[in-house]
């Protein structure tokens, strides 16, 4: 049993389990009934991703070291929260006993909040499927 880390939107693999939405902002034009159907999430967890905020400095200009740093500091803190610490927390401990999949739509995965979603899983104890980190 292990958590994937996928990009929203691409094709699930086999026995990837149920994914979750872990963005802020929902797929642009697509139906609600559809986002599993089209491999975006069955779940949405907006509580594990960036601010508003946040999102809109990541979108703003494009991605340098010093600017990569600031998000990831920006990022850590948010999730440092009672409740996103919480959820994760919960999807560590639920990674030994189901597979599933967390994921954002960034074509880049180390550039993306989903890379360090992750780390702070594993650094929970969360079972982390090292495969799929794309």
């Amino acid at each position: 049993m292990a958590i994937r880390i996928v990009r929203l939107g691409t094709a699930k693999e086999r026995a990837e389990g149920l994914r979750l939405g872990t963005v802020r902002l929902l797929p642009r034009g697509v139906k609600s009934q559809d986002y599993a159907k089209l491999s975006y999430f069955d779940v949405w967890l907006p509580e594990l991703a960036p601010s508003r905020a946040l999102v809109s400095y990541a979108q703003a200009k494009p991605w340098t070291d010093t600017r990569w740093a600031a998000f990831t500091r920006r990022y850590l803190r948010e999730m440092h929260r009672p409740e996103a610490r919480r959820l994760i927390a919960l999807l560590a401990a639920l990674s030994k006993q189901a597979n599933f999949s967390i994921g954002c739509y960034c074509e880049s995965p180390w550039r993306c909040h989903r890379s360090l979603l992750g780390q702070l899983l594993r650094d929970e104890g969360g079972k982390i499927n090292l495969r799929s980190a794309h």
